[in-house]
């Protein structure tokens, strides 16, 4: 007598049914806590205020220690000079008004301010 040939297809069919069932269920699960932490409910993190740590979107223009590349070197620049132009931005350049608020743009300077 043979095997039949669809058996273990069948097998691999329902595995992935049961599997696709049970990480429903657990996003499910998970769906309020990420709601309550996209309307700022969640735990707020240090990182969110510290300036090492938001300077990481500043190096795709100014490298990734920060002495420049399509941007300028930010070394040795003036931290209400920073501020302003995170929050104001700079016309007919990649830096658009609003790019961070006024508390990362201040941990930014701050950060920015101990670079050598």
């Amino acid at each position: 007598m043979k095997n039949n040939p669809v058996v273990p297809y069948i097998l691999i069919l329902a595995f992935g049914i049961g599997l696709i069932f049970f990480m429903s269920l657990t996003g499910a699960e998970n769906k309020k806590e990420i709601a309550a932490e996209k309307e700022g409910g969640g735990e707020k993190t240090e990182a969110t205020d510290d300036g090492a740590a938001l300077v990481q979107s500043c190096i795709g223009c100014h490298a990734a220690d920060l002495t420049g590349g399509m941007g300028p070197n930010l070394h040795g620049k003036d931290e209400a000079r920073i501020v302003d132009v995170l929050t104001n931005g700079i016309p007919g350049s990649p830096m658009t008004p609003g790019m961070k608020n006024e508390a990362e743009a201040k941990a930014i300077a701050e950060y920015i301010s101990t670079l050598k």
